[in-house]
């Protein structure tokens, strides 16, 4: 018994998920994006020249 209520709890939760929108902190977000840019970062494991593969074999 009680599967009935848990099951409205988690029905209830998702729906609260799934249509929650923070406020969004655009100044925050646009410095951050500018700080990543200038910095030069780029994504781990992305090779800038192919020169630079990794040839040993995949285990």
């Amino acid at each position: 018994m009680g599967r009935g209520r848990a099951k409205a709890k988690q029905a209830r939760i998702a729906r609260e998920l799934k249509y929650f929108s923070p406020p969004t902190d655009l100044a925050a977000l646009q410095h951050e994006l500018a700080g990543a840019q200038q910095s030069g970062d780029h994504e781990p494991g992305v090779l800038e020249h192919p020169s630079e593969r990794d040839d040993r074999p995949a285990r």
